[in-house]
């Protein structure tokens, strides 16, 4: 069943979701460079990563953690890198493999550099590892605040196998985010300060 998402995000979630990306949108560039690279340092690390062949990696856009070292990285490592191209009607996203960011990535949605899907391969849910997706506001039990689109809900719904990782600056991290029926938490939330441990499949927070 397709899961369905509200037309209008409670006001709790809206001003929430206001106030964290305002402290996101203030972050220096310098600091939000070097955070990102602290954050994918040990997102790499995460022993959770082994044998995993295939990732499906947002493209940063505005002020989120930066990836494309992320995606250098990962490609560098021989491994298989997807990124999401964004289809309005239906809603949701689409996989499609990587090869060069500077050719391969074009301004799509709302001006997120996407995939041309006319030059590159569609990856298949099914052959997706791990999933590696920004928000605007997570907590440490694996809640995850999207941008009120619900694109990334419908995506994780979709590949239930997938490891999924949330990528965030610890700005973005509160106590609790206040979830609704609708939000898929993530596994792991991976921050430029450490590792959180969801209890989404029944295990137990960690950090370092």
């Amino acid at each position: 069943m397709t899961p369905k998402f509200p037309s209008a995000p409670s006001q709790e979630r809206q001003e929430l979701r206001r106030r964290v990306l305002t402290r996101r949108d203030g972050l220096p560039a310098a600091d939000r460079r070097r955070k990102s690279l602290a954050a994918i340092d040990r997102l790499l690390a995460l022993p959770q990563l082994a044998g995993i062949d295939t990732f499906f990696v947002y493209v940063a856009f505005r002020s989120e953690v930066e990836t494309r070292p992320l995606i250098a990285r990962l490609l560098a490592g021989g491994k298989k890198v997807a990124v999401p191209l964004t289809r309005t009607s239906p809603p949701g996203l689409e996989a499609f493999r990587l090869g060069d960011p500077d050719r391969d990535l074009r301004p799509g949605y709302c001006g997120i550099p996407e995939p041309d899907p006319a030059r590159l391969d569609r990856v298949e849910p099914a052959a997706i590892g791990a999933v590696v997706l920004p928000g605007s506001v997570f907590d440490r039990q694996g809640g995850r605040l999207g941008y009120g689109g619900g694109y990334y809900d419908r995506f994780l719904a979709g590949v239930p196998g997938a490891l999924r990782i949330g990528l965030a600056f610890e700005l973005q991290v509160v106590p609790a985010v206040p979830l609704e029926s609708h939000d898929q938490r993530v596994d792991l939330l991976v921050t430029e300060e450490g590792v959180a441990l969801s209890d989404r499949s029944d295990r137990s927070d960690s950090s370092d």
